[in-house]
This record gives C-alpha cells, structure tokens and sequence, in this order.
C-alpha cells in the first residue's frame, strides 16, 4: 500500500472517481458505437452470417496478442499512463473503422481495436481497484454501471445516426471527438499510482483461483458479446421489425445491464456474492431462451431486459475479486481475468455467425443461451476464494 494514498481527503478520492468514471463512460461508448453499426458493415461489403463472423474473428485474436503484454504493461508503466495512451488510441481506431472500403482493411483495425480494449480494460479496472480500496467498501460495479450507461448512450446516438443516414465515417469522427474532449479533461485526476506490492513479480502464472475467476467471466461474457455484436441482426432477420426499430434489443439490453450494475453493490452485500452470479446465470439464460422461442418484438425486448440483468454484475464482481489477489500484482491478476472472460465476449459474436450460417440464427442464440448457465454452474466455487 502506497503511504501517498493512504489517507486522501474526501475531495481527492471523489476526484479520482469520478475521472476513472469518465474513462469507463469512454470506454463503453466507443465499442458501443462499433456494434451498432455492424449491420450496417455487413450490408456494404455484402457478407453472410458466416463470413461476417470470420471477419470478427480479429477482435478476439487481437485480444489474444494483448495477453502477455496488458498486464505487464499496466504493472510496469502504471495503469495512469496507459489508461491515458489508450483513451487516445481506442477511439482513434474506432474512426478508422469507418474510413475503410476493403476486407483486408476491416481485418487489420478490428485486429487493433481488440488489443486497444484489453488494454483500456485492464488500466482502467486497475484504477478502479485502487480507488475501490481508498473507499474500503464495494464500489466496483458502479464503475461498471458508467460503463454500460456509455453503451446505452453510444447506441442511442447509433440509432439517431440510422435515422439521419449519417454516413459511418461521420458518425464515429462525432464519438471519436466527444472522447478526447472527456480524455483533456479527466486525465489529470486520475489515480496517479496503483495499488501494488513490490514483492509480486511482474511475470507469473496465474494460480486457480485467478482463472476459475476467468471461467465465470467467460461463461457471461459470451453472453454479453453475443448481444452487443447481434441483437440488430436478431431484431432485423428474425423479429422482422423495421430498419428504425433494428436498436430496440440493444437498447433494452444496456438499460437494464446498466441499471444492474449501479444497484449491484447494495444487493451483494446483503445476499453475498456467490448468491447474485447464481441468479445472474439463470436469469440471462431465461431471458435469451424467451426471445428464441417467441420471436416477437414484445417477447424478445423483454427477454434482452432480462439478459441485461443476469449479466450485469458478473464482470465488476469477478474483476474486483481479482484485484485483490495476494500473490498477483492487482494489474497482472485483472489482465488474466479480463483476458479469459473477454474471450468470451469477442468469440462468441463470430460463433454465433458460424452457427447461424449452418443452421440459425436463432438456434445459435438457443446455445448461447445454455452456454450462460456456466454462470451458476461455478458460482459456488465463489465462497472458496473470498
């Protein structure tokens, strides 16, 4: 424990907060703004659910490059500065996206933008971490709620961009300025140094606890990909709603996810940990099942509702756990727990296209579906590593 942050005044700690929240909001709001309009890619280079989902495939193998070096980076450089690199960067790709005309192209910024979001999302729980332990008490998933709230924002202005036909690359140049405004001005409030041991090492290999970790975040975070990446596709080939209307799942998804979260530290706290991931499998898993077998735009918003619920507060809890390791540095335990389950965040989307193509899409929602009660399944493993 850094004696510098060991007793910071009310105003200092509610500064750090509320800048780290910022970058959370960042965060969300650029990959939202991606995912909504996937559709929209998948019509102007003429791709089938298969190949769109060989396309997306570059996210998690971008992910994937990252493992080795978001941790380390984060513990060697501190999460501040990295934190700050990445709020630059991540929206800088994001712009890219939509100045591009050819496959190839698509190919290399998605590969960009996967290893920019592990990076963010490792500096930035790392910074969340900290602060959580200036505050001695659960604040983590109302970090996580700042970044669902982006999410929801970020698809509400999608939507606005559908209806006004703006063209992609102007719609993500307005989210790409919108960010680095927030960059200039939060940086320099946010934590300076991190919550760090000198005795832990810079390089190890993550120990059980850390990847059971992984494995519940994974098993939710498949979930949460699946929706974020097809829940306009879902809405406008199965459902069959209009163009304009093509949002309404994802919309319906981020506000309960965010409003989960920003609620999620009261109820854990009054029923436990391993309690609320149990409900959050088997309500996600509901939720998904009622929109596969009644297809309908009333059935299938209120199964998305209940799939924002049930994912949640898998992520800020599991994540917060992590952060607290005893024989890991708190960014190295985060970059091996974010890794795995992300991994599930960015397979699942190019899974769904794969399936799909073979048979459905809405059989390939159903596996998803059963995947997300992996959740509860490992749960009561919880009580073994807090």
């Amino acid at each position: 424990m850094l004696s510098s942050l060991s007793t910071p005044s009310v105003d200092i700690k509610r500064s750090h907060r509320i800048a780290t929240c910022i970058f959370f909001f960042i965060c969300g709001l650029t990959y939202s703004s991606w995912t909504c309009r996937i559709h929209d890619l998948k019509s102007f280079f003429s791709l089938n659910n298969a190949e769109l989902g060989s396309v997306l495939f570059a996210l998690p193998i971008g992910l994937l490059t990252s493992l080795p070096i978001s941790g380390w980076m984060v513990t060697k450089y501190k999460s501040r500065r990295v934190l700050i690199a990445a709020g630059i960067l991540f929206p800088l790709v994001l712009c890219m996206i939509g100045l591009i005309t050819h496959i190839w192209q698509l190919v290399i910024v998605l590969f960009c933008f996967g290893f920019l979001n592990n990076v963010f999302e490792v500096a930035m729980n790392t910074q969340a971490v900290g602060i959580e332990s200036l505050y001695g008490r659960s604040i983590m998933a109302s970090f996580h709620g700042l970044w669902s709230l982006a999410g929801f924002s970020g698809v509400a202005i999608g939507t606005l961009a559908i209806n006004l036909q703006w063209p992609l690359w102007m719609h993500y140049v307005i989210i790409g300025v919108l960010c680095w405004i927030m960059v200039i001005v939060s940086y320099k409030n946010l934590l300076p140094e991190d919550e760090a041991s000198e005795s832990q090492p810079l390089f190890a290999k993550p120990d059980y606890n850390i990847l059971k970790l992984g494995f519940i975040a994974f098993a939710s975070l498949i979930t949460e990909g699946t929706m974020f990446d097809w829940s306009g596709v879902y809405f406008q080939k199965v459902v069959t709603v209009p163009e304009t209307l093509t949002t309404v799942g994802s919309i319906a998804f981020m506000a309960t996810m965010a409003a989960g979260r920003f609620t999620a530290d009261g109820l854990v706290t009054k029923y436990g940990v391993s309690k609320i991931l149990q409900f959050s499998g088997v309500i996600s898993t509901s939720g998904l099942l009622l929109a596969v077998i009644f297809p309908n735009i009333y059935t299938a918003t209120i199964g998305f509702l209940m799939v924002g619920i049930g994912v949640s507060s898998v992520v800020p809890l599991v994540l917060a756990i992590a952060g607290k390791s005893k024989t890991l540095a708190p960014g190295i335990a985060i970059a091996a727990v974010s890794t795995v389950g992300f991994l599930g965040f960015l397979i699942g989307p190019p899974l769904i296209g794969f399936i799909a193509q073979a048979t459905s899409l809405r059989w390939s929602f159903a596996l998803i579906a059963l995947l997300g009660l992996g959740t509860s399944f490992m749960a009561g493993q919880i009580k073994k590593m807090i």
